[in-house]
């Protein structure tokens, strides 16, 4: 990856005031880039984008994804060269809640972002991020790899899945041939980092418990994730980006960007850790959870692809990657401005990532 690459970049993020969103935001607010985003308001109370002040950086516009008029108007003004379309409904147990949000929002969401796309000239590179949860789950023990069957068992995941063959199509039929918009879609494991403050997410909820002084409840301790620190995938996706705009069609396609196989580790495990992190008194409870709705017991993915043609690697082992949303939360804690810690950590990864880079040369 080329971080000058982004200098003066237009660039239309669409789920900016998400939490991962509020992290590539920031992100490439630092590299000088020429921001544009468009989303819902933030999806939590408190939340990133709003703590760290994630607008002042950026054009700010607030839509909807399932409105594809107001898409198509806002991209017409923001003129991008590269759009990144994060905007989704990410939460397995809200799908059950509300499947209809959660289709229209991660699969007409995706059509009105590429058909708008189709209509504007410039755009050279599209990445739609969509989930590790798009596979069809058998729950085997080895890595799913991005010629591995689609499918999901909840309407999360399965929306993912569609949402994969929404871009698949768009890219067949609009953008081949002599077309100058390369498209890709990126699917990321479970993504951990501060300033995270969502619902039924496991990181979350355990500090949300441990600032009570109450035990967390773990509902699924035994069941295994590929986890990775948030800046890990953003810069998969960036990478990705720049390949397409330089290469084009050679990098079209999905895209897989997790952990080492190490790396993928149990729910309770993170838990440990992030007590023995933070102390003061933190402590959890393993209670499954009866009658719950179905979610993945065992989820693996493999990153090969990425690691041999990007020469895209994680630079932090998720026990540092625990230890980095520990620092965060402790300088929150004491009344450091978020956005002087989101950045000061964007800042550390890119020194880890010049000092790999220095390495390989």
């Amino acid at each position: 990856m080329n971080l000058a690459f982004w200098h003066r970049r237009r660039v239309f993020v669409t789920g900016h005031t998400g939490f991962k969103g509020s992290w590539l935001c920031l992100w490439l607010q630092q590299l000088g880039a020429q921001v544009t985003g468009f989303a819902l308001d933030a999806p939590t109370k408190p939340s990133l984008f709003e703590a760290a002040e994630v607008a002042s950086g950026m054009t700010h516009i607030v839509g909807d994804v399932r409105d594809a008029r107001s898409v198509r108007d806002a991209m017409q003004a923001a003129r991008p060269e590269v759009v990144l379309h994060l905007a989704a409904q990410s939460l397995v147990r809200q799908s059950y809640v509300d499947p209809i949000e959660t289709y229209a929002t991660n699969v007409m969401g995706t059509v009105h972002v590429l058909d708008a796309v189709r209509h504007l000239d410039g755009v050279r590179a599209v990445v739609n991020v969509t989930s590790d949860k798009c596979y069809e789950n058998r729950e085997v023990e080895r890595g799913y790899v991005e010629h591995d069957a689609l499918g999901g068992h909840d309407p999360y995941s399965n929306s993912k899945g569609c949402s994969e063959l929404v871009t698949a199509c768009y890219r067949q039929s609009f953008f081949n041939g002599t077309s100058k918009t390369a498209i890709a879609s990126a699917r990321a494991g479970n993504v951990i980092g501060g300033g995270d403050w969502a619902a039924n997410r496991l990181v979350p909820d355990l500090l949300r418990a441990f600032d009570r002084g109450e035990p967390a409840i773990v509902r699924r301790p035994h069941s295994v994730r590929p986890w990775q620190h948030v800046l890990e995938p953003l810069a998969g996706y960036l990478a990705l980006a720049e390949r397409l705009f330089e290469d084009g069609t050679q990098f079209a396609g999905a895209w897989n960007f997790g952990p080492l196989s190490d790396d993928m580790r149990s729910v309770e495990e993170i838990a440990q850790v992030l007590v023995s992190s933070l102390g003061d008194g933190a402590s959890f409870i393993a209670q499954p959870e009866a009658n719950a709705p179905h979610e993945a017991g065992l989820l693996l993915l493999d990153a090969s692809k990425a690691r041999d043609r990007l020469g895209w690697d994680t630079l932090l082992k998720l026990d540092e990657a625990l230890q980095w949303i520990a620092e965060w939360q402790r300088a929150h804690r004491n009344g450091l401005p978020a956005r002087k810690i989101t950045l000061a950590q964007i800042a550390r990864y890119e020194a880890r990532f010049n000092a790999a880079a220095t390495v390989q040369n």
